[in-house]
């Protein structure tokens, strides 16, 4: 709703501007393209990192320094401090990083986002940077259309970069035709009245154009043309930190309680380093004026001197909260927590944010997708009367099964409707909607995931089924028709034990020939198929009623052993994504 309602805020105020001054076109052309650049960065560096970004974020955020330090790095190599929020609010929900750790990335990305800022102040106003556009897009547009995946994401961030730079142009430009017909630097405000109009200036425009790099880069041009002054240009560069966690905040509305928690985090942040730099405002400003003296810079290069001034604040921001980072945490894991009281087992790993980024929304598949098969292999189990630790990992099933014939009180429906149908429900969602932002290898991933979850629910249903004979036989005065009954469950538990043994197994091979062969084995259970009932029956071992259940219930086991044997294709995946 606030997007909506932001959008014609902004389209109202664009065409105010528009009629009011043709001039401001320009300048708006530029914001325009500029912030399809960055959208386009933002979409090639997802693509062109192919999963290394998430593990170089994953991998690099187990103490607070490191994640600091990754927060910086990557955000000033993408300048896209809102995918490395997405990223670290996946991550949060999949529990693949600690909130510390995500908090540590967070305040790095601020002091990260100050690249642009450089970017600009260094390059974009004293070189023809429009120059620059024109081979980037060309070369961008040509890897677009290439079917490689690393060039195709190279070509997004080149025609990123190319958009950047043209925008970057436009709005200097605009600013120095603006300058012949409307002097802003006419409507400069000094002293504390000053600080407050132009920071809530820098906030609006940031929430409006919902990124702190479009509103830095519109102060640096406007700067360079003489149409604001510097202190309102310090000024503007603190309202804009506060636009960014505004933003942030609005973002996270419609996030679960880890994206909530993030969000603030980075309020508290940008609270405290905006207050320290509006109280020391002044102050400030003298500091930067003594780094200047001290590189060389000269007293009238404002546009470098706010450069300084935003990495600076940024860098006191960190040093202001880091030393309350500890308790920073303990206070935001009290907050958003909610209560569950449902009795029916749902996805705990399963966001809509992690559409964004393929490799966690897999990770968190196969991690539900273990949860279901674990809730699987338990109803199964109690099903044929044994528990699973009388037999994972063991050697003589067959002796398990004969000394285990005590029945298990298990209502297979209750056990389904409770424990399986809501979380199936929420993993075949989920991977429905997080194919659209995949690629084709990793659909394949999901297909089979779903396909084997598919399958274990299959394999209730088909367990329920065996159950009511199974039951009525296994402990027979009837030794034959026990003997075959325990048949059937042995060839059950047995790949149920060879895909334990495989999941944690480094010889993959040697398990998987295993649980073909056990597959391959399980044909001969069908009595009718290998005329092994007309044998019991002619023999006098069991009677009609037995032969027939013991033929519908050979279907039913053959089924299972087989469906549940399907994990073992996906065991894999686990490995790779978990």
């Amino acid at each position: 709703m606030y997007k909506k309602l932001l959008f014609i805020a902004f389209l109202i105020f664009v065409s105010i501007l528009i009629f009011i001054n043709d001039d401001s076109k320009v300048i708006i052309f530029g914001i325009a393209i500029f912030l399809i650049g960055m959208f386009f960065m933002e979409d090639g560096f997802k693509i062109f990192s192919g999963g290394f970004l998430e593990k170089v974020l994953q991998n690099s955020t187990n103490n607070l320094l490191k994640s600091i330090s990754t927060g910086i790095i990557t955000t000033s190599i993408i300048q896209s401090s809102s995918l490395i929020s997405i990223i670290v609010i996946s991550f949060l929900g999949a529990g693949l990083i600690s909130l510390s750790g995500a908090i540590g990335v967070i305040f790095g990305s601020n002091i990260g986002t100050t690249a642009t800022t450089w970017l600009v102040s260094l390059f974009g106003l004293k070189i023809n940077i429009a120059s620059f556009a024109m081979p980037m897009l060309i070369i961008g547009v040509i890897f677009k259309f290439i079917s490689h995946k690393t060039l195709n994401g190279i070509g997004y961030v080149l025609i990123g970069l190319g958009f950047v730079f043209l925008g970057i142009s436009y709005m200097k430009e605009g600013f120095e035709t603006l300058k012949d017909g409307i002097n802003l630097a006419n409507y400069a405000m000094e002293g504390y009245l000053g600080v407050i109009v132009y920071v809530l200036i820098g906030m609006f425009a940031t929430v409006i154009l919902q990124s702190s790099s479009a509103t830095l880069a519109l102060i640096i041009t406007a700067l360079a043309t003489n149409q604001i002054i510097y202190i309102n240009a310090l000024e503007l560069a603190i309202g804009a930190n506060i636009g960014t966690t505004i933003t942030a905040v609005l973002g996270s509305l419609a996030s679960n309680e880890n994206g909530k928690r993030l969000a603030v985090a980075h309020l508290i942040f940008n609270a405290v380093t905006a207050i320290f730099a509006i109280i020391f405002l002044y102050q400030l400003e003298e500091v930067v004026l003594n780094i200047s003296e001290a590189f060389g810079i000269a007293k009238d290069n404002y546009v470098l001197q706010l450069a300084i001034f935003h990495t600076l604040f940024n860098i006191i921001g960190v040093l202001l909260v880091v030393p309350f980072t500890k308790k920073l945490v303990e206070f935001l894991n009290g907050l958003f927590i909610v209560e569950k009281k449902s009795i029916y087992t749902r996805a705990i790993y399963l966001e809509m944010n992690h559409k964004d980024v393929p490799s966690v929304a897999l990770n968190a598949l196969t991690k539900e997708m273990d949860r279901l098969y674990d809730s699987s292999i338990e109803v199964i189990s109690h099903s044929l009367n044994l528990h699973r630790h009388d037999y994972f990992g063991k050697e003589n099933l067959r002796k398990i099964v004969l000394s285990n014939h005590e029945l298990i009180d298990t209502d297979v429906d209750d056990f389904y409707n409770k424990r399986i149908k809501y979380l199936y429900s929420d993993i075949m969602y989920y991977a429905t909607i997080y194919e659209e932002n995949m690629d084709f290898e990793q659909k394949n991933d999901v297909a089979k995931i779903k396909l084997v979850c598919r399958d274990l629910v299959e394999a209730i249903k088909d367990i329920k089924n065996l159950q009511k004979n199974l039951n009525k036989y296994i402990d027979s005065p009837n030794k034959n028709i026990k003997k075959q009954y325990n048949k059937l469950r042995f060839n059950i538990i047995n790949i149920i034990n060879l895909l334990e043994k495989l999941k944690d197994c480094e010889n993959e091979k040697d398990y998987n020939e295993k649980i073909i062969k056990s597959k391959d084995k399980l044909d001969k259970l069908d009595y009718i198929k290998n005329r092994r009932i007309d044998k019991l029956i002619r023999n006098n071992l069991i009677d009609s009623n037995m032969a027939t259940s013991l033929i519908n219930d050979s279907k039913f086991t053959i089924n299972i052993a087989k469906k549940i044997s399907n994990v073992a294709k996906v065991i894999c995946l686990k490995r790779k994504y978990l």
